[in-house]
């Protein structure tokens, strides 16, 4: 029997519309800065969604695009001067930086009220420590879906795959949190295949198309694919996971489209975010 889909656009519409219920009900609406230093295709592709998914949500977007040979301090600078304006109420950085930008400097000058991604030193150890400021968009979205398809967690073994400080790491914490055992899984992870296989959840965020295949999942486990790659093909681009589709599906319980999947949740859990950092700053509930 086929993998669940385990569609991420129904979900994230009811987010979505949660979101626009409380800017609706805010005096201003909320802005959300982003900072691009890429002139690759897929990052500007990916912060043009942010600022669509913001206007539909009743907020504006303040858009800083920098030249990819921009110097460190100039990158560093846009960054401040986000922080530092009144009329922000959340900043997002969109990765990789280019060569020279030093991604730890850059996260302490993102003001850690504005962080919606987690970025900041104080925010990634309140998310260790078990009270988060907000929860970084991609890992909250992976727990947004798992809830929304009943997966439970507290008990399972998951195995999650990648361990970069903006997915796996933090999501690791939250998935303890949530009473999983957790399994983080690298490049140096001797034997990938036996602890995806031993695993009731697997989540990749790798970025390695086809790194995961139905070989290496237990049958009727849940997989979720954090990844979104976009790649060239003969027929123009496609945007690709970690995991092999076709053999993955006849193995997983349920197992989430790329795209489609998660993709649409994150833009969401990252709206949501805004507009908490908005309710905050105005003294509201957040």
């Amino acid at each position: 029997m086929p993998a669940e889909r385990l569609r991420g656009e129904p979900v994230a519409k009811r987010l979505r519309e949660s979101v626009r219920d409380r800017v609706a009900r805010l005096d201003t609406p909320p802005t959300l800065g982003t900072v691009l230093a890429s002139d690759d295709p897929s990052d500007a592709r990916f912060v043009e969604l942010k600022g669509e998914a913001a206007a539909a949500a009743g907020m504006t977007h303040r858009d800083r695009r920098l030249d990819p040979e921009a110097s460190p301090d100039r990158v560093y600078e846009a960054v401040g001067e986000l922080s530092r304006d009144p009329t922000v109420d959340a900043v997002f950085l969109q990765v990789p930086l280019p060569d020279g930008v030093a991604l730890e400097a850059v996260r302490e000058r993102i003001a850690p009220e504005k962080d919606v991604d987690c970025f900041h030193p104080a925010n990634l150890g309140r998310l260790v420590a078990g009270t988060p400021r907000f929860r970084p968009a991609t890992p909250a979205a992976v727990l947004r879906l798992l809830s929304a398809y009943d997966v439970e967690l507290a008990g399972a073994a998951v195995a999650v795959v990648g361990r970069s400080a903006v997915v796996g790491r933090p999501l690791a914490n939250l998935l303890v949190a949530a009473d999983a055992t957790v399994t983080v899984c690298h490049d140096r992870t001797a034997d990938l295949g036996a602890v995806t296989r031993r695993a009731d959840v697997v989540v990749t965020a790798l970025g390695e198309p086809g790194c995961i295949d139905g070989s290496m999942l237990a049958p009727g486990s849940v997989v979720v694919d954090a990844s979104s790659i976009r790649r060239e093909t003969d027929d123009g681009v496609e945007v690709v996971g970690d995991v092999d589709q076709s053999s993955a599906r006849s193995v997983a319980g349920a197992l989430t489209p790329v795209p489609g999947g998660v993709g649409p949740v994150t833009l969401a859990a990252l709206l949501e975010n805004t507009v908490t950092a908005a309710e905050r700053r105005r003294g509201g509930p957040g």
